[in-house]
């Protein structure tokens, strides 16, 4: 369990070696760079729908919940947040581009498939003993990471915050996917010089 709860709290540092790798390797790839960017796009969108459910919870160095949401995408997948980041980290990967593309696509989803199987396991333990019965029915009806093709009807109601307001807790996503896009970005155009 220690193993766990290590990734869980480093979770955020996590992407720095695969950003180095892209960072150091990178050379725009057509089409790879357009499909990047569209994934980039869809995972914060997916992200941003999460947190409206979710709030500003998300944002812990804890493990768990203070609910259970089921609502909005947490209706298709238990784990929106971390569907929404892997295909951040793969967009960035197709974006960069570079001569070991395939090779840095390969490790980065082998890596974080076995880091957010690490957590969500964690996760699931803590939101098996603090919702029980609730969360084994979650668990039974709404998959893991890849979403259901419809939503699951449950009895949570709960409202999606506002845009505005869900984009000051996203805000330091946003800020990373910005600065590595650009650092990408600039070091591209540098090296047509």
């Amino acid at each position: 369990m220690k193993i766990r709860e290590f990734i869980f709290k480093k979770r955020s540092y996590t992407p720095i070696p695969a950003a180095l790798i892209m960072f150091y390797f990178t050379s725009f790839n057509f089409p790879f760079y357009l499909v990047g960017l569209s994934f980039i796009l869809i995972g914060e969108l997916v992200r941003i729908n999460a947190v409206r459910y979710a709030g500003g919870a998300t944002r812990t160095m804890n493990v768990g919940a203070p609910s259970l949401c089921m609502s909005g995408p947490y209706s298709f997948t238990r784990n929106p947040l971390y569907l929404g980041n892997m295909i951040i980290y793969l967009g960035f990967v197709l974006f960069s581009g570079g001569p070991f593309l395939i090779e840095t696509f390969i490790f980065v989803l082998m890596f974080f498939t076995f880091q957010y199987s690490m957590i969500i396991s964690l996760e699931e333990e803590t939101l098996n003993k603090k919702f029980g019965k609730a969360y084994t029915v979650y668990r039974k009806n709404v998959p893991r990471l890849f979403p259901r093709l419809n939503s699951w009807i449950n009895d949570d109601s709960r409202m999606p915050k506002s845009v505005i307001k869900t984009l000051s807790t996203e805000k330091r996503s946003l800020q990373n996917i910005l600065i590595i896009t650009i650092i990408i970005t600039v070091k591209n155009i540098y090296q047509l010089f």
